[in-house]
Formats: C-alpha cells, structure tokens, sequence
C-alpha cells in the first residue's frame, strides 16, 4: 500500500515574510517591477499589471523570435536579406532607424544589431518579414509565443512598438519576455550589451544610459513613444561570495531618457543592497537518506532536482520551513534524477517554491530471493 510520507526541515534564514515589509525606494514611474533571477521572486513593484503601451520593448518579443528562427536553422546569421519597400517605409513614421534602403541586403546579423542597439523599425520589419513571410505571419507568431508563455495581458499588434490600438503588455508580462531572451539564448543577450553600432557609415549609441554608467549592466532594452512615455528594461549582474546575481528591473512611463535610467539604477541598487540571495538547497547534497525495498542497496539518497535561492531581506533573521513529500514506500529500481515527491520551501504567506524530490544515485533491483523476501517484509509491514 502506497503512503504520502512527509517531514519538515527548520531552515534559519531571513524571512521572506519580512520581505513584503520592506519599502523599495520611491520611483517617479508609473509602472515598475524588480526581479531576482536567482530565486524568480519579485522584489518590489507597482501596477506591474496593468495595460500598458510597451513601445519599443515590443522588439524583446520581435528578437525572441527571431532567435528562435535562428536556432531552428530558418534562418542564418550571415543570410542576407533583401529590404522591402513596407520596411524602407517605415522612416515615414517617425520612429528609431537603422537606415536601410531597397537597394541593400545586410545580414542577418546586421540586422539584429540594426534592431536591438540602434532600435531600428526598419530592421524589425525586415527580420519579420524574413521569418514570418509577411509582417501579418510574424505578428501571429509573436502572439502565439506570448500566449506559450502564458502571458495573458499581452497583445501584439505590430513588430516595431508603435502605437496602435490593442498592442498593449504590462511591466510583469515584458519581465516574463526578457527573462525567457536571458535564459533561453544567452548566445544573443550579449548583442544587448553592445554601446554602439555602425552601419552604412552612420553610427549610433545603445540608448540605454546604464551600460555607460553600471559596469554590471549587460542589457536590455529601451522604449518611447508619447503614449508609452520613457520605458526601460535593465539587468545587472552582480559578483557575491555565493555566487552571481541577476536582477531585472522594469521602468514604465518616466518623462525622460535620464529619469528612466536614474530610476532603473536606484531599483537595481536597492534591490542588491537590500536582499541576499540564500541557497537553501544544492542538488549536489543529499537531503535526506531512506529505506529501498527490492533492491541491490538497502538505502538511497534523495535531494533536490536543481539549485533552490530564495531572496532575504539582509540582516532580518528569521524561519522558512522545508516539506519533503515522497511516496512510501520506494521499490527498486530506481533512476538517477528520477522524482519520487516533492520539496516544498514556505513561510508565514504561503510556498514560496517547489521543486521535485529526486534519486540522486541509482538503484538496481535485488535478486529474486531479495525481492520475495522484501515483499515478505512490506506484506507483514
């Protein structure tokens, strides 16, 4: 008979409770978010969920993409592309340009640069229409993605971030959007990084102030239009005796290019100064050790799936609980990675993360003499 076996860990640690408390730094924006990607937990935000004109931070969703075109093989770095008339059209609108004309065929790779530094409308246009056919296709796709994100405040109706009514996306959904480029292809965040880019003689500087300013800075992406204000998407890096950690911080509606950059670093500087990041559990250790029925080895070790950091308020001790949950009992055989429960980390509001409870060696079956003398002991049992 199968049995749910759970124990709970006392962890001294900082309160994640606490956290909540905690008042980040007034932020002359009307919409703001701040992230840890080491433990996935929102630091501080205001009206992250409200409809908002996402302007050129849209081009986040355009460059996803793209990369995933790329990674496909759709698509090559060094394919040239030819422009299009609806892409040279594109300087008649008023918005930032790479400055391609019909009479050009950059690179693909030019034209990421074209679209990510230099924030090129006409650029967006011509990767779209290179991947998706039309500007139409490529819209369906961005909003398909977005929808595979699980992004429910999210519409796209262009690939530039013009204003057009029904493209709108919050400050939590454009978090979601930049995480997935900074995890899922870090081979092209680092085209974020970049201060400047030159094309057909004309160069023009990252308009993202804080790669100037934070060496720690490696991206993201900046955004205007009078709808939408001074928008910014920023992310940090920084070096801690446990390791790196990544913060994201999402500015909406500011009334410059200086007021978004100003209060992007003051979240981020906050965020860095005001949390740690603690590892509560490493997959590399064992969590606990239990009995295996029918198998070559009486006991196994178990641990967690992956890395577990949740962000702590520095300096404010206090309690967070571990809940193993596993099925009683385990009978051979077992796998390496295998997940035989579940690890849950909580505090005074709620879980704050699960993660599977896995095999961390495997386990073959006993002998038949073995496995009838188990089965022996658990119908007894």
């Amino acid at each position: 008979m199968k049995r749910i076996f759970a124990f709970i860990l006392a962890v001294c640690v900082v309160s994640t409770a606490a956290a909540q408390a905690l008042q980040p730094p007034e932020v002359a924006a009307r919409n703001f978010l701040l992230l840890d990607l080491s433990s996935d937990q929102v630091l501080a935000e205001r009206d992250a969920d409200a409809s908002a004109d996402p302007a050129s931070l849209t081009k986040l969703m355009t460059a996803y993409v793209v990369f995933n075109a790329i990674r496909e093989k759709k698509l090559s770095l060094e394919q040239t592309i030819s422009v299009s008339k609806r892409a040279w059209d594109e300087r008649k609108g008023g918005g930032s340009l790479m400055f391609i004309d019909t009479t050009m065929t950059p690179k693909v790779q030019e034209l990421l640069h074209g679209m990510i530094v230099q924030s090129g409308n006409d650029a967006s246009v011509a990767l779209a229409e290179a991947v998706g056919g039309t500007l139409e296709q490529f819209v369906g796709m961005m909003n398909r993605q977005a929808q595979s994100f699980g992004l429910k405040n999210t519409s796209f109706k262009n690939v530039t971030g013009l204003t057009e009514a029904g493209h709108k996306s919050t400050a939590r959904d454009l978090a979601v959007i930049a995480t997935h480029i900074i995890r899922d292809f870090p081979e092209f965040y680092t085209y974020y990084s970049l201060k400047d880019f030159k094309y057909n003689n004309i160069s023009q500087p990252n308009r993202n102030l804080l790669l100037r300013r934070d060496p720690t800075v490696d991206g993201m992406k900046t955004g205007y239009t009078e709808a939408a204000g001074y928008c910014l998407i920023a992310s940090a890096q920084r070096d801690f005796p446990n390791g790196k950690r990544r913060l994201l911080s999402v500015v909406l509606n500011t009334t410059s290019m200086e007021a978004r950059a100003s209060e992007s670093q003051k979240l981020l500087n906050w965020g860095y100064q005001a949390f740690d990041a603690v590892q509560l559990l490493d997959p590399a250790k064992p969590i606990t050790t239990v009995e295996v029925w029918k198998g070559q080895a009486k006991q196994v070790n178990l641990g967690a799936a992956r890395s577990v950091f949740v962000s702590v308020p520095r300096g404010d001790s206090g309690k967070l609980q571990t809940q193993l949950e596993r099925t009683d009992p385990l009978v051979a055989p077992l796998t390496k990675g295998q997940a035989v429960g579940t690890i849950k980390v909580s505090n005074a509001n709620g879980v704050v993360v699960q993660v599977p409870l896995v095999v961390m060696e495997p386990v073959e079956q006993a002998s038949w003499f073995g496995r009838m003398w188990d089965a022996l002991r658990l119908w007894i049992k």
